[in-house]
């Protein structure tokens, strides 16, 4: 039987490449606002953090998480 690929995704704050799963998806809906989605199943924008707090201060710091889901148009 052939194995899958893996999906892999990179951390926005710390930009290391990942399995999609070990991920949180920041999203940012068609009406702007910005939630977590856990499951990965939301419509929208998405962003990806590793579960680090570091990460989610960084990415808080440096905005990168919203310049992932930033919206042109």
């Amino acid at each position: 039987m052939k194995q899958r690929k893996t999906p892999l995704r990179k951390c926005v704050a710390c930009q290391e490449m990942m399995p999609k799963k070990e991920l949180i998806r920041v999203v940012r809906t068609p009406e702007g606002d910005i939630q977590i989605d856990l499951k990965g199943k939301k419509s929208g924008r998405g962003a990806y953090l590793c579960g680090k707090v570091s990460c989610f201060r960084l990415a808080q710091k440096n905005q990168s998480a919203g310049q992932g889901i930033e919206t042109h148009g």
